[in-house]
């Protein structure tokens, strides 16, 4: 079954509009997703979820972590559950102070997959023929 097909089953069985909003909007990847950046490194996503919540429902708080050590890279994300919450998140937590850190908040941007990973050693540049 393919994920249209499974969406219009979960909406045709719970007859919910504002489920059907949700569904769509994350399906064409209309995302509400806020950057914050500037967190101290004592920052919680719990405590990035309190902070934010004042202003909306939010859906997630992920805070970017280094895989090697596990801290914070003083960065993260939260997803709100409407454009007009994401907004006034925006404007009222832009240049707010969150635990001892002068914070900056925008809409995130679309991710782009390069791939990543470990580069892969190729070996020295073939030479170029003279032309």
């Amino acid at each position: 079954m393919n994920s249209m097909a499974a969406a219009r089953k979960i909406i045709e069985a719970n007859k919910n509009k504002a489920l059907w909003s949700s569904l769509l909007s994350f399906r064409r990847g209309i995302a509400f997703k806020l950057f914050v950046g500037g967190l101290s490194f004592y920052t919680t996503e719990k405590g990035l979820s309190d902070a934010f919540s004042n202003y909306g429902q939010v859906i997630e708080a992920k805070i970017a972590t280094d895989r090697m050590t596990d801290r914070s890279k003083g960065f993260g994300f939260v997803t709100f559950a409407s454009q007009d919450e994401a907004e006034k998140a925006i404007e009222e937590m832009k240049g707010r102070t969150l635990n001892g850190r002068v914070v900056f908040v925008d809409y995130a941007k679309p991710s782009i997959n390069t791939g990543g990973g470990i580069p892969i050693a190729r070996g020295p540049p073939e030479p170029k023929a003279d032309d």
